[in-house]
């Protein structure tokens, strides 16, 4: 990915989307109020960048200026809506992870409602509509194929070091014991670059 700045000024859409985190610069209408609901996995930070946003989380209602941040938790229920009538109300938020269904709905009373998965299209992502479902888990599959030998291959090579730091440990090389502890650090990295 290329060096990228974005104004939160003029852009209003969202700026990055990974399974770890979904990140958007959002602009909301005058007097625009946001569904009722909460997400399963995520959490979701709001800073208020322009405007004043008034923040339902769990029926705990305050409303936020420009420098001000909260945090909706994992499923906790929440809304947003902008209190201004007149302006746009601008935030930075993000949740994390970004994993579908991003959204749960709620009912009035506070009931989950039925999972809806939400388009790619609508974040933005420009992943290949056109993929059969077929072909997608034959995908599906072989990633996690890949997920269980990369595990395995990890697991192995953590004995090995482990195995090689009680040694150390046990010799009272300090030196040996600190290259030991340092290359189980560098193996798990290395897993965590590759699986992504």
């Amino acid at each position: 990915m290329s060096f990228q700045v974005y104004d939160y000024r003029t852009t209003n859409h969202n700026v990055l989307i990974t399974p770890e985190i979904r990140a958007r610069l959002y602009h909301m209408k005058p007097g625009q109020v946001d569904s009722w609901h909460s997400h399963d996995l995520g959490h979701e930070v709001f800073l208020i960048l322009e405007g004043q946003a008034e923040f339902n989380i769990n029926h705990t209602k305050q409303i936020l200026g420009p420098g001000q941040m909260c945090i909706a938790l994992a499923d906790e229920i929440h809304q947003v809506r902008n209190m201004l009538p007149d302006q746009e109300t601008v935030m930075y938020l993000s949740v994390t992870p970004h994993v579908q269904p991003t959204h749960t709905g709620r009912t009035d009373a506070d009931e989950k409602m039925p999972p809806h998965f939400t388009p790619n299209a609508n974040y933005n992502d420009p992943t290949d509509m056109t993929i059969s479902v077929a072909d997608l888990l034959s995908r599906h599959l072989e990633a996690a194929d890949q997920m269980v030998e990369t595990a395995h291959a990890f697991a192995v090579k953590q004995h090995e070091m482990a195995d090689a730091l009680r040694k150390a440990r046990d010799a009272g090389d300090i030196h040996a014991a600190e290259e030991a502890r340092c290359g189980i650090r560098s193996v798990y990295a290395a897993m965590l670059r590759h699986t992504h």
